[in-house]
This record gives structure tokens, sequence and C-alpha cells, in this order.
């Protein structure tokens, strides 16, 4: 990749900020057009190649926020974990609230941590309660009904499905 796509954005359109990480990269742009022509240069090289771009993760997005309002069909992408898409963020000098283009973990990764918090709160519970000791089973649909009834409980409750519990 560093032949292939490195050397060749930086001899062909060093005005163009990017960013790549293994086989996944992201370029900014500052138009629709611009985006699109670039696109179809790339496809081009990497055919060169004999390389191609995967066609379901290769798309154009237009990065929402406060000062740029245009409607498009793609406004968030996931990078290397995390989903970027617009999101109201409070600002730290007068605390207002307002629309920015910004980073949160993805779901695809928060699902393994969900999951790993989940086995911890059954393990915790067969050696807090004697009821549930050696009773995985019963904790685990115990906490399951509490995820349900009281989502309150755990921020990891909150967003999305609670995950699994075994």
């Amino acid at each position: 990749m560093h032949y292939a796509f490195d050397f060749w954005m930086a001899r062909t359109h060093p005005e163009l900020p990017w960013c790549r990480y293994a086989d996944d990269g992201l370029v900014h742009c500052r138009t629709q057009h611009e985006a699109e022509a670039l696109k179809a240069e790339l496809q081009t090289r990497l055919a060169e190649c004999h390389l191609e771009m995967h066609p379901t993760k290769t798309k154009i997005v237009y990065c929402k926020n406060g000062k740029r309002k245009g409607k498009y069909a793609n406004v968030k992408f996931d990078f290397l974990g995390y989903c970027f898409r617009p999101r109201l963020v409070q600002s730290f000098r007068d605390m207002s609230l307002f629309c920015g283009f910004n980073q949160a973990v993805s779901p695809s990764a928060l699902s393994p941590l969900k999951e790993y918090v989940n086995q911890m709160l059954v393990a915790w519970m067969m050696r807090k309660f004697k009821r549930f000791k050696g009773y995985k089973i019963r904790a685990i649909r115990f906490l399951q009904r509490l995820a349900k009834e009281r989502m309150d409980l755990f921020v990891i409750w909150q967003i999305g499905r609670t995950g699994k519990f075994a």
C-alpha cells in the first residue's frame, strides 16, 4: 500500500489530507465532485497494482456539523473501531451544545466489552449472593430481567442492546 497509495497520493494529490492504517484509509475532499473524481482515479490506480477497493466499505461521506448543513445520504462511517457521525457536543468554553462531526466507539467494537462486563457481573453475583452460588443460569436470568427493568443501573445497558450474559 505504500507504493500503491501513499506515494501516489503524495505525488498526484499533495493538497488533499489523508490517513491510512494497514489497508483502511480516508481522504478528505472539499467537494462531492472532487471526491467522486478521486474515487475513480484511485480505482484505476489500484487496478494497475492488481488491487481493488472493497465495494461496501468504500463510500463518499458528508461530514455534517453545525457549519456544514447540507443533506446527503451518507453522513457516517466506521474507521478503526470508531464510528464518525454528527453528534451533539458540549463546548468547553461556555458549556453550550452544538452539532459536531465526532467519533465514538463503533457498536461492533463495543459488543465484546458489553459481553465482558455482563460476564463479570454474573461471576460477581455468583460469588456475592448465596442463592446464585453454583447456579449460573439462575444468575444470568436474574440479570437479564434486571437489565430490561432497570437499564439505568449501568451505562453499558443503556447503549443499544444489553449484550450477552453467558
